[in-house]
């Protein structure tokens, strides 16, 4: 590219054109507004950006918003926070597509207010300064092209009547002027940012508590398969343990051609029903159901029954077939056939999954037919009442794909959530949810030492992670369990569940975790007698359960605002390295909340820490106001280094929240 192409440097002409204010760093913005910065429905969205010119003059700054494109614009005045950093917020009122920009301009009047203001303080005559405010009143009224202002008329006449500088100046310089001013003055070097998207969405994006729920083991015999009416009957256990959305692997008809028997095994018996991962048979494919769980009735139905119990319903959105699956016959050119004839099957090598074959996106035949194939899936079981989809490795299908649909869906229906389901590069699933995923799985699951865990915790809540990317801690899902709780016991289960109900607003767990079953195949991260491949009956209330203490810890999240996002969270010292200890607060400092956690399952863990006064103003002798949130015990603490022990026979953790005492010194 010549020099001319990059017109460097300026012509004269161009250059005394060019603004003189400045606006940079704006945040949230993602990938320069390439994607949508994420947004909640009622929350502040709190935009910033450092803005500045030459010179001395004043500035001043407009915040501009509207509600999808063609939305009316609103605007608020930015504040100067210090060091040229300016902030506002804009609250969204409803799910969808927003987009804001950022004006700034130099101020004249504001200059000159702040340049009389000086010399008033200095003793410095004002003749001239109060002539020249005059005229800056006459000059801006001659601007509003004939526009009548009666306020700034009824100023510039007593100005021209008043015989007293005292009068003069304090109508100059007063509040109501400085703000007519501002509103009707020529905004000089104006200078505006590109619009940048948000994508707002509503509160269950950023708080909930899902769990995970196989229906064909909603049964009390192995010898019956369970259905969506026998899931009814569940609905009343899992909302009392606080959860509010209800997740189903695949629900649809299982193949039959290299169906996976007990254990992954290649050879099935006739009564093993499969993996529900192999999707589609005889009975129809992603649109259907599998007949031994019921009819669409019946799961409306159950639909219908959730939402009374205030669970919403979330559905497996996996893209992968069942040789058996209509669409081979149907489309066969929505596949990879091999050189012989044979249909390519799924690999993650060393895995193989010989009951499953993957559709080819990019094929001549796939354009368009497979995309919009897939999209009316997703549109189909919304029709039925499902609000929110978790997808089975969305980073193996193209990110294009996924952009697209999410933005089809969510322009129809704003109000699903996606969860992305990916274990992979950190890049790729930072980039999953900027294409749209509402919310995406972690590697907390591998997280277990006090350094990879706080540091993973704080890693979620700065950019570029905070704007684009919402963290669900699942503690287990039914191709993950975790060597941590191989061994650890009940104990260690508390300890997981801790640390991702206190670690993010969103958490999930997969049936069985409440039982504490940790049975491994051996050497694997893997469930022996996997419910993946046969039915898995449970007695939700046997011995050793931990039923009650998941119950209270949702609760303490619903009652505890700074619980019901992973932002707010700040991790202070604690002299042990095997307790984890952090708060959660909101912005307002209204609700505080101290977490300590032990992560040895077997022995007590004993520690000094320090009681985060400086947070609340106060010095290092003074008191807060504490409360476990798990017994209701309340208490005092006293000065800023505190003592601690934790039994994990008895609780490995402690969630305290911290308020200030009625008339404690400030610092």
């Amino acid at each position: 590219m010549s020099a001319e192409q990059l017109n460097y440097p300026p012509a004269v002409e161009e250059a005394v054109a060019l603004t003189r204010v400045a606006i940079e760093a704006v945040e949230p913005v993602v990938e320069a507004g390439r994607f949508a910065a994420k947004a909640l429905v009622g929350q502040p969205c709190v935009v910033s950006a450092v803005i500045f010119t030459d010179g001395h003059e004043k500035l001043d700054a407009n915040l501009l918003w509207r509600e999808g494109s063609d939305g009316l614009w609103q605007s608020a005045p930015m504040q100067p926070l210090g060091n040229d950093r300016w902030q506002a917020e804009l609250v969204p009122e409803q799910p969808g597509r927003m987009e804001f920009a950022i004006e700034a301009w130099r101020d004249d009047y504001a200059t000159y207010c702040d340049e009389v203001q000086k010399k008033l303080a200095a003793g410095k005559p004002l003749v001239l300064e109060l002539r020249e405010g005059e005229l800056l009143l006459q000059r801006t009224l001659e601007q509003t092209l004939g526009t009548a202002d009666a306020a700034l008329q009824d100023v510039l006449r007593q100005l021209q009547e008043s015989q007293l500088d005292e009068e003069k100046l304090a109508l100059l310089l007063s509040r109501e002027t400085q703000q007519r001013m501002r509103e009707l003055g020529q905004h000089r070097h104006l200078l505006s940012t590109p619009r940048y998207p948000l994508d707002v969405e509503r509160s269950l994006a950023e708080f909930a508590s899902w769990y995970e729920l196989f229906p064909r083991s909603a049964t009390g015999s192995v010898e019956r398969h369970g259905t969506f009416l026998d899931v009814l009957e569940q609905l009343p256990r899992i909302r009392s343990l606080g959860f509010d959305v209800l997740y189903f692997p695949p629900i649809h008809p299982i193949g039959m051609t290299h169906r996976k028997g007990r254990n992954n095994s290649l050879q099935a018996n006739a009564e093993d029903p499969g993996s529900p991962y192999a999707i589609g048979g005889t009975e129809g494919g992603h649109d259907a159901v599998h007949p031994q769980l019921g009819s669409l009735d019946d799961f409306r139905r159950l639909v219908s029954a959730a939402r009374v119990q205030g669970l919403e319903v979330a559905l497996d959105f996996a893209i992968q077939c069942s040789p058996d699956h209509p669409w081979l016959a149907e489309h066969p050119g929505w596949f990879e056939w091999r050189p012989d004839g044979s249909i390519r099957h799924a690999e993650n090598p060393p895995k193989k999954y010989e009951d499953i074959v993957n559709v080819a996106f990019y094929n001549e035949d796939a354009i368009p037919g497979l995309w919009l194939a897939l999209r009316d899936v997703v549109l189909f079981w919304v029709e039925q009442g499902v609000t929110l989809f978790r997808v089975d490795n969305p980073h193996t299908k193209p990110l294009p794909f996924w952009e697209w649909l999410i933005g089809d869906v969510r322009h129809r229906h704003p109000e699903i959530i996606f969860l992305s389901e990916a274990f992979t590069r950190p890049a790729m699933m930072a980039r999953l949810g900027k294409v749209g995923f509402s919310q995406s799985y972690t590697y907390f699951t591998w997280r277990n030492t006090k350094e990879e865990i706080e540091s993973y915790f704080m890693e979620l809540t700065q950019p570029p992670w905070r704007d684009c990317y919402r963290p669900n801690f699942f503690v287990n899902t039914p191709d993950i369990n975790p060597r941590y709780l191989h061994d650890s016991g009940r104990a260690g289960f508390l300890i997981r569940a801790a640390l991702a109900t206190m670690g993010s607003g969103l958490w999930g767990m997969y049936s069985g975790f409440e039982l504490c079953e940790a049975a491994p195949v051996p050497g694997k991260e893997e469930y022996l007698d996997s419910e993946k491949y046969q039915l898995r009956p449970r007695d939700y209330q046997q011995s050793g359960n931990i039923n009650a203490e998941i119950a209270q810890l949702n609760r303490i999240r619903r009652e505890n605002p700074a619980l019901q996002t992973h932002l707010g969270l700040q991790t202070f010292l604690c002299w042990n390295d095997n307790i984890v200890y952090f708060a959660k607060r909101t912005p307002d400092m209204s609700n505080f909340v101290l977490v300590a956690i032990s992560l040895d399952p077997h022995n007590a863990q004993e520690a000094h820490f320090e009681l985060p006064l400086w947070e609340f103003g106060l010095g290092d002798d003074a008191s807060l106001q504490g409360e476990d949130l798990m017994t209701g015990h309340t208490w005092q603490w006293h000065g800023k280094t505190q003592w601690m022990r934790i039994e994990p026979w008895h609780q490995p953790f402690g969630i305290w929240r911290a308020s200030r005492i009625e008339g404690e010194r400030h610092e």
